[in-house]
């Protein structure tokens, strides 16, 4: 249900953020889809072997980042274009996404003793609370002061968000895949031996 809610509040969030003109909308997109591919990573580890972790966590990684330098470099543009979005809508989605992110914290909240810790249940819940928040704000400034500077701030913090969690897989998957090719060590007593 997780991966489902943060799914087709990335397509909402997104669609509204093309609609409306609205990089931070985009971005929020990009952070439900970040906790999509998160929990469908997951799913998809169920049942498998550990020598996958390491190619599913890169593949998050290297996707997360490509589309994170996307928001990025679309915000630049949208910026330099002096782009005003439409607040009224943006915050009516922003809403929404809030009232998705807590809805995603409970269901998991729920579960948690299938595996899932109080603290993913609260780090998935803040940020995306946090992320929704923000684009409220932008929206707010926005319309407020007619100018889209405000958007393309929470756009902006928001990707760069995603970015480094996307560094942080890529770091991980790394990681895994060194520990899964190291040569065993045939004495048993470790490498400080």
């Amino acid at each position: 249900m997780a991966l489902l809610v943060n799914g087709l509040m990335a397509a909402v969030a997104l669609a509204a953020g093309l609609e409306t003109q609205s990089m931070a909308l985009r971005a929020s997109a990009l952070d439900f889809l970040a906790a999509a591919l998160t929990h469908g990573v997951g799913l998809w580890m169920m049942g498998r072997g550990l020598q996958y972790r390491g190619w599913a966590t890169l593949a998050k990684g290297v996707a997360l980042t490509m589309l994170g330098l996307a928001v990025v470099a679309a915000t630049a543009w949208s910026a330099t274009a002096g782009t005003v979005p439409d607040a009224p809508v943006m915050s009516l989605v922003a809403l929404l996404g809030m009232g998705a992110s807590l809805s995603v914290a409970v269901l998991l909240f729920a579960g948690r003793r299938g595996g899932v810790s109080l603290r993913a249940v609260w780090l998935c819940a803040r940020n995306g609370v946090l992320a929704n928040a923000a684009v409220m704000m932008a929206a707010a400034g926005a319309w407020s002061m007619g100018q889209g500077w405000p958007d393309h701030l929470v756009a902006a913090v928001i990707a760069a968000t995603v970015l480094s969690g996307a560094v942080t897989a890529l770091r991980q998957a790394v990681a895994e895949r060194r520990a899964w090719h190291a040569p065993a060590d045939p004495t048993g007593l470790g490498k400080g031996a």
